[in-house]
Formats: structure tokens, sequence, C-alpha cells
């Protein structure tokens, strides 16, 4: 259900409201908006008269939401969610790229990547450190070691670091990680998103390789109502009937996200497509589509790559396709 307020009501009676909302056994998520509050409430809403509700002077409209998902719901938080790590903003207007190889391999490739990244106008690195492989005999990430390298790379370039969280357990390892991505393998991991929601650190959730719009979103609602709002969804393909493409990059799923959702949503044109050529035609089709930012694989020696050279650009080309992306951005404003 949600409970718009009028402008300018009293703090003290509002805090009234929330408070017998709450005496009810509702969450309440309070969104306040430039004109008016919202209150999205959550939980067994049955016993609530909405007339009774709507007969309250201070209460300007109530509506009841049908949909499963809640809090990640634009109806419950009619404002974009701008999600901040350090000085980066993602959402709301905000256009972020984060690029890096898809596998942290030594201090001197991440390094030298990074710089090159961030020379060229990448505002985050990204770098896998455990690595979810289907053949359990391919390169499966430094883990440990490779947050390490990731975080001596954020020191020479400032950078912050998204890297990937498989298992719960392995929360120690990520407290100086500064996004937590979680990969399409573990999108409905619900042991693990809940596990995420006491974490006051942004996440980077991935669509699942065959998941619906629907279900991408319940993924966030599991982080969320466990207490973590700071969520950014990445479309980043499912799997369908190409057949020259490892998937199909869904692109009108991102404003169809924005309409359903306040949530940022960010584009991974390299794992959509598989090949480093179709990088740069579909990162800017989805910078023309809305996107509030972009995850691209960079490596500087993608033939000699231990995980998916063949998707990676090099840093000269990404360079050139920044340049390219603002120029679309400047296009569609």
């Amino acid at each position: 259900m949600i409970v718009v307020l009028k402008p300018h009501v009293d703090a003290e009676r509002e805090a009234q409201l929330i408070d017998w909302f709450k005496s009810l056994g509702l969450g309440v998520h309070v969104s306040e908006g430039q004109f008016q509050t919202v209150l999205g409430l959550i939980g067994d809403t049955s016993s609530v008269d909405t007339d009774l509700v709507a007969s309250l002077d201070i209460v300007d409209t109530v509506k009841r939401v049908t949909e499963t998902f809640k809090c990640a719901n634009r109806k419950f938080h009619p404002e974009d969610t701008i999600v901040e790590v350090g000085d980066v903003k993602i959402g709301g207007g905000n256009f972020t790229v984060i690029a890096g190889p898809c596998s942290v391999e030594s201090e001197e490739q991440i390094v030298g990547i990074a710089k090159a990244v961030k020379a060229a106008g990448a505002n985050m690195l990204r770098g896998g450190a455990f690595k979810p492989r289907t053949s359990p005999y391919d390169f499966q990430g430094l883990k440990a070691e490779g947050i390490e390298l990731l975080k001596i790379a954020r020191q020479e370039t400032g950078l912050p670091i998204v890297t990937e969280i498989m298992n719960a357990s392995d929360l120690p390892l990520f407290e100086d990680v500064d996004v937590l991505q979680v990969g399409a393998r573990n999108t409905q991991n619900f042991d693990l998103l809940k596990e995420l929601g006491h974490v006051k650190k942004p996440i980077l959730l991935k669509r699942g390789i065959a998941g619906t719009l629907k279900e991408l979103l319940m993924s966030a609602e599991y982080i969320m109502a466990s207490g973590n709002e700071n969520v950014i969804l990445c479309e980043r393909g499912i799997r369908s009937y190409s057949d020259y493409l490892r998937n199909t990059l869904d692109l009108a799923a991102v404003p169809m996200l924005h309409e359903l959702t306040h949530l940022p949503v960010v584009v991974d044109p390299s794992h959509a497509t598989g090949l480093a050529r179709m990088v740069p035609p579909m990162a800017l089709a989805a910078t023309a589509a809305g996107c509030d930012g972009l995850l691209i694989e960079v490596h500087n020696d993608p033939p000699h790559a231990l995980c998916d050279g063949a998707q990676s650009i090099r840093p000269e080309e990404f360079a050139k396709l920044y340049s390219k992306i603002q120029a679309v951005r400047e296009a569609s404003r």
C-alpha cells in the first residue's frame, strides 16, 4: 500500500502516522520527494482501513499495490535512487562507466589496465577475483589474492573497485571492496541475497541467464527487504535462440526497468555478446536506450587472457569507445 502525504505536512504528525502503521506490524518505507512524501507500507495491509487513512487531513491519496516487489517499486519511491560509491554517483542522471578485465591475473596486469581505463574516463574498476566457470577445469580466479591486487590498483588510481562475490562465507574478504557484484548464476541465490541485505555496501545485481524482469526485481527485493537499499541492476543479456552471440542483449529492459523501479540500471555488453567487436555498437545502443552506466571488459592482451578474452577490448579501443559514448549521451539530451 502507498500513502501519499500532502505537501508540507507537520513532521510530528507524520511521525505519529508512521508509528501507527508500525504498531499494526507493518514496515514503512519513507520516500521524501521535493514536494510530497510517500509512505510505502510493507507487510499484510489487509487490516488497514483505506477509507480511514484517506480521510486524514494530512493524507493526499491511498493506493494498494498489487506487484509483489515493494521496496524496489517506483510507486513506493517515485524519485530515482542515486547510489554513491565514494565520489561516484550512479543513477538520477549520473552516468558511470565501470571497466576492467574479466579476471585479475597479476599486479602488473590489473594496475596497468586500471591506469589505462582511468585515463580514458572510466569511473570504477571491475575485475574478477572469484570466478564462477562452467567447467571445473577453467581458471577459477586468484580469490583473496585477487582482491588484494584490486586494492593495490585502487590505491594507484583512486578508482573504486567492483568484484563478484559467490558465497556469503567469503564476506570477510570483501570488507574493503567498494561494490559487491552478484553474478547471473547467483541472482536467485536467496540466502546470499539476504546476507547482502545486511551489508552496507552497494550491490551490483546482474540479471539471471534466463531471468525475467520480475525475477530480477524480486531478487533486488530480497536485498532491500533485508535492509540494504543500495542496489544497482544490470542487464547482461539472456539466453535465447541466438546462434551467433553468447546471449541476447535485451535493451528494451532498460526503459521498462526505469518505469518499474527507481533503482539505477546499467548494461554489460561484454557478457551479453561474448565478442569484442560487438561491444562498441551495443554499448552505444545501451547508452541511447537510457542506461545509467556500462560495464565493459578491457584487457591489455585479450588473446592470452585467462578468462573471456574473446569479449574483451583493448585499452586503446576503450578510449575510442568512451569518446563515442559521451557523444551519444550529448545527442540524447
